[in-house]
């Protein structure tokens, strides 16, 4: 399926947003008073800034063609 470079942008702008949301919930969740509580959370939400930044890059790439 062929996407527009407007179309590509766009969907790297709102992964960017997605991916400084979910960086700032690691943070928060690491300075919490007990973070091994969050333990799984912690993982899910770097597992998900890890999808999206290779999302990012694919698109960044695909964006280049």
């Amino acid at each position: 399926m062929e996407y527009s470079n407007e179309e590509l942008l766009e969907a790297r702008r709102q992964i960017e947003s997605t991916l400084h949301k979910l960086r700032e919930t690691v943070k928060t969740l690491r300075e919490k008073e007990n973070p091994e509580r969050y333990k799984s959370q912690i993982t899910l939400a770097e597992r998900r800034v890890r999808a999206f930044e290779i999302a990012v890059r694919l698109l960044e790439r695909e964006s280049a063609r």
